[in-house]
């Protein structure tokens, strides 16, 4: 996503947005869709924090919001593939906000936080969790 983009086209992406979840195909995981954010009732710009659960069974690494893909500036991991101990497995409930179109932030009641940045013309994961 380019930096640039006005917030209003991000606030109506994020508005139709679908966020990424983890379903079995076979032994195989894949990511599906999952759950979408609310706009608010009054017609005002979507609030730029939502609740949301991260897909955190591979890892801590990338993340996608509405139609564009955000990488964690510091992926976290168990080092085999898994997340770090404290979090849930496979998804982690918390809170996204968005801070810019180039940047998220991932927050929980446990005190984790993950700073997410955009991924310019991405258009899948990085990685495919296997």
């Amino acid at each position: 996503m380019n930096p640039r983009i006005p917030y209003l086209v991000l606030a109506a992406a994020l508005s139709t947005a679908v966020l990424t979840g983890c379903t079995s195909d076979g032994d195989r995981p894949r990511r599906t869709a999952g759950h979408e954010p609310t706009a608010a009732a009054t017609g005002a710009a979507v609030p730029r924090a939502m609740p949301f659960e991260l897909y955190t069974h591979c890892g801590i690494d990338d993340v996608r919001i509405g139609s564009a893909w955000f990488e964690a500036e510091r992926p976290l991991s168990d080092g085999s593939g898994n997340p770090p101990a404290g979090w849930d497995n496979p998804l982690h409930q918390g809170t996204m906000t968005v801070v810019s179109p180039s940047e998220a932030v991932f927050t929980d009641d446990e005190g984790h936080r993950v700073r997410f940045l955009a991924r310019p013309g991405a258009t899948e994961p990085k990685h495919l969790c296997e």
